[in-house]
């Protein structure tokens, strides 16, 4: 093989490599952006749902959940979908018992409610730990929730699940 060739093989390998290795890069990062982004939720649409420990009613109830409580949507299965809570438990919800929606769970054990998307804003309540509220709007870091009784106020995104 003449040096002329030599060269010529190499630059093509060269050029395999190069559009091999951006066709991996390409795809991690899709992959990546998708994961980021493929995040799934949902509320519970009645009081008294149980949470299972499978996909099935033969398996173990671990907990009960009530009306509006949000999870995130983690795999599926026939009629069952797999949930994480937002003190990172599993388990197993039967489809027709979830609903879209998108709600809010404070996760802090006291959470300023104030009237105004700041801390600079007056304090309507302080509400505790576990407490649900329906996402309104977001602004910046702050999220506008309304509570079941009709109280509209505004927390800090770092006080409630899930907060992306």
């Amino acid at each position: 093989m003449t040096s002329k060739e030599q060269f010529l093989m190499k630059n093509i390998r060269s050029k395999h490599l190069r559009y091999g290795l951006q066709a991996v890069i390409l795809i991690l990062t899709l992959g990546i952006a998708l994961s980021a982004t493929a995040s799934e939720y949902a509320v519970v649409n009645k009081d008294g749902v149980n949470i299972r420990s499978g996909p099935s009613t033969k398996n173990e109830i671990l907990w009960e959940v009530f009306k509006n409580f949000p999870l995130q949507v983690i795999k599926r299965q026939g009629d069952w979908v797999q949930t994480i809570d937002f003190e990172g438990d599993k388990g197993w919800v039967y489809k027709p018992l979830l609903s879209k929606g998108k709600m809010v769970i404070v996760k802090v054990d006291a959470a300023n409610l104030r009237i105004g998307a700041g801390t600079n804003y007056e304090i309507i309540a302080t509400v505790k730990y576990g407490v649900v509220f329906k996402l309104l709007e977001k602004e910046g870091e702050w999220v506008k929730v309304e509570h079941k009784d009709g109280t509209i106020g505004w927390l800090h995104q770092k006080l409630i699940w899930p907060n992306d």
